[in-house]
């Protein structure tokens, strides 16, 4: 007699006999492929050797699961659209009692669907049913109020509706526990309700900021204490905005208190709102930076709300600075590391928020002086504030220095010291101490940049002053060390040191606008700038800073020939020469840098100069004519190097192109296919020519450009004066190019002939837009493919049960 084994030994053996099955099979389905492939091998072909493994199936885009959800989910939303256009658009000739009793119906039946829907295992559908309920509840809410308290206050009974739909929603949720929706949604529509009662005024309403802190600590209680992970998420996240909204009410009254009495007022709120952020950072750890951190903003700006309504107008700014350095210093363990990190984030941000405020009054001292630009040499003002027409000083101008010079002592301390902030000590790394070296220095810049408007300085000496600064940030920038590349450097050596040039571009811009006022000081300013950025240039190290401080020292040499171009007293049209000489020198140089990396932003960097040229040249058509032939020798110049040659050679083709046309328009031609139909004929005879020598060439480079000497012009001829026969002749000639095109197998005259018919026939024939109006009912075409879409992923998931039902009995077969 055989005793069978334990079930727990005899399951072990099952699961290794089904193991070894599954691997002989799998070597059984590898060798048949083989097989399959040896049988009938390609004529040429070698038997392929036998695989090691089975080849992996094609994995399809869409799962089943995933095109049921998605079926599901369009039709709960169509019905929840098609519900709330029947709602609020009407239905024939029913009102509002009448859809009321409608949706009351279909609000019950949708109620109830959901726990038939989940005994017969279909709980993706009920989801789906579950959601449209929740729709149509609000909208009998809606219809409740319109039918039965069609008087009462908006606000007050949207706050009951906001309430009754809370508790409804629960008792779903704590009734049917399989479904995920109603809790979540229970959760977020409860939000509103005691706000808005407390902007309703109804008796015995609190106050808003304390109706948002109680919202946001029941939020916070259920964040921490219910079960379904989703409950949490949406209660955590409700907290937060509700608590956030009492943050704001309480620095609205701190803010705007006129006496230290009234913000001491607005104190308990805010430190009611630290406490309970305090208490979600203390029980959540994951919340601990955020919560903290709004603890930390409501402690400053209590504190610091009573500094500002005790100190002079404009020196609030420093007291709130000041409170949050204090925090930011004495936040050190043994607090939790969250709530640390959470101050000096909270330290941070206040900085963030001091110094827009001064950042006005800096953009003020530095370009405010462009206002100048239309009095260019007309005089020198007495003081700096002169130079700004029509910009007041504000009210403690020296405040503004000092509030940028404080918030830079922070982002130095974690630069040069970190030990002084314990809370960041362990997320100081190289390219953090980097970014805090480049914020102090940008700080420290802006307050001495902005000192000269703020004391009101004389005019010699703020154009000094600001030289001077530029002058200074350059050769920080540019001193500085490059920055290796490898892995084992520091990402964050480079950066403040190109926010030490992009300072010394604010302030030499600034010292530039400055010095407009008088033809020395503009002489001077340029030249000083110009020499440094070229000194500079060549003493920097590295491939980037060369290149910038080179196209940077072409910028101000542009300054330069423009101002000299200016001082000389010839016509625009003629003194554009003079601004020639920026593009000619920077070729020079571009040709002795040969390789460099430095070369092509200088030689880019000229281009304005030649671009002011020609606009210069543009109001005498000989004259722009000369202008552009010129700028064509100098791109042809650079075509003669060869790392240049494809770029400049083309756009030296084109620049002669133009300056040929300019000079026929000033000569009065009025038709253009007289001058481009012989270069037209000539340049396909010549690419036709090539394309049989080399049949490798591409037709754009053999035809492209011979149709387009033609069509461009014709083109655009044709577009301003589409009148007589040239619109008719010009898309007959281009529909015999796309003919050929098209028969030949050649993409140039194909595509060209193509797009000209395009454009003349959108613009010979305008298209119109008709709307049709349906005569059905908006609402009804969602409904029914709501519904439609709703049938099917139902019928989807019980098909999908079935299988799963197949798949398990087959399992169990012996």
């Amino acid at each position: 007699m055989e005793i069978p084994p334990p079930p727990a030994e005899e399951l072990a053996l099952v699961d290794a006999e089904l193991r070894r099955l599954d691997a002989r099979r799998s070597q059984l389905l590898t060798r048949r492929a083989w097989l399959l492939a040896a049988a009938a091998p390609p004529a040429g072909a070698a038997v392929p050797p036998a695989p090691a493994a089975a080849a992996a199936p094609s994995r399809a885009e869409a799962s089943p699961p995933g095109v049921r959800n998605v079926l599901l989910a369009l039709g709960g939303t169509l019905l929840a659209v098609a519900a709330i256009a029947f709602t609020l658009l009407g239905w024939g000739s029913l009102g509002i009692g009448g859809r009321s009793a409608v949706l009351g119906a279909v609000t019950l039946a949708a109620l109830g669907a959901p726990l038939p829907l989940l005994r017969r295992g279909l709980p993706a559908t009920a989801e789906a049913v579950c959601a449209v309920a929740l729709v149509l509840t609000a909208l009998d809410a809606y219809a409740v109020y319109r039918v039965v308290f069609p008087g009462a206050d908006p606000v007050a009974a949207t706050a009951c509706a906001c309430a009754l739909l809370a508790a409804v929603w629960t008792a779903q949720g704590l009734l049917l526990p399989a479904l995920r929706a109603p809790l979540p949604a229970a959760v977020c529509v409860a939000q509103p309700a005691l706000p808005l009662w407390a902007l309703s005024g109804a008796p015995g309403a609190p106050e808003p900021g304390w109706a948002l802190l109680l919202t946001a600590a029941g939020g916070t209680a259920a964040a921490l204490r219910a079960r379904p992970g989703a409950v949490r998420g949406f209660a955590g996240a409700a907290a937060a905005l509700a608590g956030a909204g009492a943050l704001a009410e309480g620095l609205r009254r701190s803010l705007t208190a006129d006496t230290p009495a009234d913000a001491a007022a607005a104190g308990p709120l805010l430190l009611a709102v630290a406490a309970t952020g305090l208490l979600a950072a203390w029980r959540a750890p994951s919340a601990a930076v955020p919560a903290s951190a709004a603890s930390a903003l409501a402690v400053v700006a209590a504190v610091g709300g009573v500094v500002r309504a005790g100190v002079p107008e404009g020196w609030g700014a420093p007291g709130y600075l000041l409170c949050a350095a204090v925090l930011a210093v004495s936040a050190r363990p043994p607090l939790p590391p969250g709530v640390l990190r959470g101050a000096c984030w909270a330290s941070a941000a206040v900085h963030a928020l001091a110094v827009p405020a001064a950042a006005t009054a800096l953009a003020v001292a530095l370009a405010g002086p462009a206002g100048r630009v239309g009095a260019i040499w007309e005089g020198a003002p007495a003081t700096v504030r002169e130079a700004l027409p029509g910009l007041p000083a504000p009210g403690a101008p020296l405040s503004v220095p000092v509030v940028l010079a404080g918030a830079a002592v922070l982002p130095a301390l974690l630069a040069l010291r970190p030990r002084a902030l314990p809370a960041l000590r362990p997320a100081v790394t190289g390219p953090w101490r980097g970014a805090a070296a480049a914020v102090a220095l940008v700080l420290g810049w802006a307050a001495l940049a902005v000192l000269p408007w703020a004391v009101d300085a004389p005019y010699p000496a703020a154009v000094c002053w600001q030289t001077a600064v530029a002058l200074g940030a350059l050769a920080a920038g540019a001193r500085s060390r490059p920055v290796p590349s490898g892995p084992r450097h520091d990402a964050g050596e480079g950066v403040p040191a190109v926010a030490a040039l992009l300072c010394a571009a604010g302030s030499a811009v600034s010292a530039v606008a400055l010095a407009l006022a008088t033809r020395t000081a503009t002489f001077t300013v340029l030249g000083v700038l110009t020499a440094a950025l070229a000194v500079a240039a060549r003493r920097s190290a590295g491939t980037v800073r060369p290149a910038a401080l080179g196209a940077a020292a072409v910028l101000a040499a542009t300054g330069l020939a423009g101002a000299a171009a200016g001082a000389s007293g010839l016509p625009a049209h003629q003194a554009a020469l003079v601004l020639l000489a920026v593009p000619a020198a920077a070729a020079g140089v571009g040709g002795r840098l040969g390789r460099h990396p430095a070369a092509l932003p200088v030689e880019l960097a000229s281009v304005p100069a030649g671009a002011a040229a020609v606009l210069a040249a543009s109001g005498d058509a000989a004259w722009a004519s000369l202008v552009l032939a010129l700028c064509g020798v100098v791109a042809a110049a650079a075509a003669l190097r060869p790392e240049r040659r494809p770029a400049a050679a083309h756009l030296a083709a084109g620049l002669f192109l133009v300056a040929t046309w300019v000079r026929l328009f000033a000569a009065g031609a009025t038709a253009p296919e007289p001058y481009t139909l012989p270069v037209t004929v000539a340049a396909l005879v010549v690419g036709a020519l090539r394309r049989r020598r080399d049949p490798g060439t591409s037709s754009w480079r053999a035809y492209g450009p011979g149709l387009a000497a033609t069509a461009v012009p014709g083109l655009l001829w044709a577009l301003v004066d589409g009148q007589g026969t040239r619109p008719l002749l010009l898309g007959s000639a281009a529909l015999v190019v796309t003919l050929v095109g098209a028969h030949r197998r050649l993409q140039a005259p194909l595509l060209v002939g193509g797009g000209v018919l395009v454009v003349l026939g959108v613009h010979e024939l305008a298209p119109y837009v008709v709307q049709a109006v349906g005569a059905l009912p908006r609402w009804l075409p969602p409904a029914l493919a709501g519904a439609l879409l709703l049938g099917v992923g139902a019928t989807y998931e019980q098909r999908l049960r079935e299988l799963r039902r197949m798949r398990d009995g087959i399992g169990r077969m012996r």
